[in-house]
């Protein structure tokens, strides 16, 4: 091992601040956020639907065992695998890494939805009943986790032949347990298959769109039609995952990409969370039907209307303004040199709160929520998650802008004084 190798690694021991509550988080939460996704699918599914029952619904074990499920899930995980090798749209590369390479990904997520989507209407054409999702529900979150799991081990275990450079900085603290849950490797790599990339978007992404779909035709098989609260919930949330699709080539200069390793956490989150606490909405209006007005529908699609504007508005200005400082769009705004080089925004969108994307986020998360009324605290799960979730993140954030612009981060904050709500927070 050369003396950089041995500079390398005594940095990546040093830069390790535990996150998530350390030990204690990495032992509790991969136990405890497994059981929580089994326990919301049995109270959606339950005539009360009440988080508060005591003692909680958990499914027994002959309902979590299909053998169709993970039939299933393999399916869908090879379909995306296949389409991520597609020779569709266009090849960007990351950020630099730390040895001064930059890795290159394939920007067709976007076309992996098309693809989805017109098997979904064959597969429809051919009358398979898609709604029977629903009864797979919870055998398919099963399999879902116990595939987080395998996968897990297995980044775990091969972050050990990796060179440590490609270690993640918080990812390399000597304590399996704790390594194990963030993640070693921060790009793991089976030849040009990125399994982060591929991960982050595609299967759970697009998968939280079926399953809603599955919701909407099981409602269509018990009342003939879909209700007008489901059409949103579907509608809603379609637009999220085109968006963010459509606009995949961003991801590639988030958190979770440039910073944090491969481990359960992001594989947990990006195979199991999303798709199955993302469509409880859905799956709580299955056999929860709720009247919709059309005037309390109209408020609740300006709803969604504002949060989606400030959400695309605020995150293109960004990454114009990141892409091209010079581009007439964002060449105007007001910014702050930093020591790096580098300058921050501190009029526009950025200028309004420290992060107005959070912020459009969360009006998008009460309006796919309203929909299902107000008689039980469930569908409100989401927006109760992400608020916290995003106070977290945004907390992250302002460690790792502080640590990485200093003085000029400071001046920043200053300037921005409100982090995500005005004049409030």
């Amino acid at each position: 091992m050369g003396p950089n190798s041995k500079a390398l690694k005594q940095k990546l021991s040093q830069d390790t601040e535990r996150e998530f509550g350390g030990t204690l988080g990495a032992v509790c939460i991969p136990f405890f956020l497994p059981l929580t996704v089994l326990f919301l699918i049995c109270v959606s599914r339950s005539p009360e639907a009440s988080v508060l029952q005591w003692p909680p619904q958990l499914p027994s074990t002959d309902q979590l065992w299909d053998p169709l499920a993970p039939v299933i899930l393999l399916g869908w995980i090879g379909l995306h695998t296949l389409l991520y090798f597609m020779p569709f749209g266009k090849v960007s590369e990351g950020l630099t890494l730390r040895d001064g390479t930059r890795l290159k990904y394939p920007i067709n997520g976007f076309h992996s939805l098309c693809a989805s989507s017109v098997l979904l209407v064959l597969l429809l054409g051919l009358g398979v009943p898609i709604g029977y999702l629903f009864e797979l529900l919870l055998p398919l979150a099963a399999s879902a986790i116990a595939a987080s799991f395998l996968l897990s081990i297995y980044l775990y275990v091969r972050s050990f032949w990796a060179p440590y450079h490609a270690l993640a900085l918080g990812g390399n603290t000597g304590n399996p347990l704790y390594d194990f849950f963030i993640g070693r490797e921060l790009n793991p790599r089976i030849g040009n298959f990125d399994l982060k990339y591929m991960c982050e978007l595609r299967p759970g992404l697009i998968g939280w769109v079926v399953i809603n779909l599955g919701m909407l035709m099981k409602e269509v098989e018990l009342r003939g039609s879909p209700s007008l609260a489901m059409i949103l919930v579907n509608s809603f949330q379609l637009l999220y995952v085109a968006d963010a699709l459509w606009n995949e080539e961003a991801v590639l200069s988030t958190m979770d990409i440039v910073h944090d390793g491969f481990g359960f956490m992001l594989v947990f989150g990006d195979l199991a969370w999303v798709p199955f606490t993302y469509s409880l909405q859905a799956a709580f209006l299955v056999g929860h039907p709720q009247a919709l007005i059309l005037l309390k529908a109209a408020a609740i699609v300006a709803l969604n209307g504002m949060g989606y504007y400030i959400f695309r508005k605020s995150n293109s200005q960004k990454n114009q303004f990141r892409r091209d400082p010079t581009h007439p769009s964002v060449a105007g705004l007001e910014t702050i040199a930093t020591a790096m080089g580098k300058r921050l925004l501190v009029s526009g969108w950025w200028g309004f709160v420290r992060h107005p994307n959070y912020l459009g986020d969360l009006l998008m998360a009460l309006a796919w929520s309203l929909p299902c009324g107000f008689s039980h605290i469930l569908p409100y799960f989401y927006i109760v998650y992400f608020t916290v979730l995003l106070i977290h993140r945004e907390a992250r954030d302002e460690r790792q802008c502080r640590a990485k612009y200093g003085q000029a981060w400071d001046t920043y904050c200053r300037r921005v004084p409100y982090r995500i709500f005005p004049y409030i927070y």
